[in-house]
């Protein structure tokens, strides 16, 4: 484990306030060196600070305006196999392992009702597969933040 100091605290709350922000922006909103700031950043993506660059995507303007939640039941014997079938169903955005009585909790996007019925069709033909339950998502109420931990 990593220990940040108060600099990279302040870089890391800084980026999450603007994922774009240039270095020079940084260290003219930090009151540090442009020097720094580019050592810092190259300090902290070798320590496995970022999490992916892609950017955060909108699924509703290409069509998928529902999301759900998918808690599917495996055998456990072939849980490698279902997460590479569920890779290649494209709305199938994400998914976690879980403790517990679920085994995974998959993120889906879909067209309407009737497309989430399809999807979850296509999940419970996937070899391992033994049940699902849906969930509707009804909005987001907190998005993944950092910022709290960051500032505590």
């Amino acid at each position: 484990m990593t220990a940040y100091d108060s600099v990279d605290r302040a870089l890391l709350l800084a980026l999450g306030s603007d994922p774009r922000a240039t270095v020079v922006a940084l260290a003219d909103g930090l009151g540090l060196s442009r020097n720094t700031v580019q050592a810092r950043m190259a300090r902290l993506e070798a320590s496995g600070a970022f999490l992916s660059f892609e950017r955060s995507i909108d699924p509703a303007p290409l069509g998928f305006p529902l999301e759900a939640f998918i808690s599917v039941h495996v055998r456990q014997r072939e849980l490698g196999e279902v997460v590479e079938a569920l890779r290649g169903i494209p709305e199938v955005i994400q998914a976690h392992g879980l403790s517990g009585s679920v085994d995974l909790l998959v993120r889906v996007v879909c067209r309407d009702a009737h497309d989430l019925f399809r999807i979850d069709g296509e999940i419970l033909a996937v070899d391992g597969v033994e049940r699902t339950e849906t969930s509707l998502a009804m909005g987001e109420l907190i998005p993944f933040r950092l910022g709290p931990l960051l500032e505590r």
